[in-house]
């Protein structure tokens, strides 16, 4: 039976779930994920779980705060003007408290998140760019389907 090396490539369902239980991730509703091991889909913490385990286990693999998607780094809680957010979006848009923002790359070729932690009276929002899940103990719940 095959089991997983790294640059292997995955069929699998996984869920990510934080320390009060709630899943960030499930696809065991849906249609299985496919990856490749080392190709940066999954955090290496999460991929180095994964070596050696055999096509058709499932297994639940608890890891401690912060060794999934590292510790909660404040330097990467940053306020942002609204004059900023009217030229990268919509100058209409109002933000809340828990909203997740997408903001291009500076090459323009992607996008990355922030979550909006707080808004000040002036329109400046503070965004919190770390992981969710940073700083948080991961229940990683996972089924080898296929191994290639």
């Amino acid at each position: 039976m095959p089991v997983v090396e790294p640059g292997s490539f995955l069929t699998l369902h996984y869920r990510l779930c934080g320390p009060d239980g709630t899943a960030f991730i499930d696809t065991f509703g849906a249609q299985p994920a496919t990856l490749s091991l080392g190709a940066g889909e999954l955090s290496p913490a999460l991929e180095q779980r994964l070596l050696g385990l055999a096509e058709g286990t499932h297994t639940v693999i608890d890891l401690p705060a912060g060794e999934a998607f590292g510790a909660h780094r404040p330097e990467m809680l940053q306020w942002v003007a609204r004059k900023l957010l009217d030229e990268l979006g919509d100058p209409h848009e109002r933000y809340a408290v828990g909203d997740v923002v997408q903001f291009p790359t500076p090459d323009g070729q992607g996008h990355y998140a922030g979550v909006v932690r707080e808004v000040r009276d002036d329109g400046a929002v503070l965004f919190d760019f770390n992981h969710p899940l940073a700083g948080q103990p991961v229940r990683f719940e996972v089924h080898i389907i296929g191994v290639l």
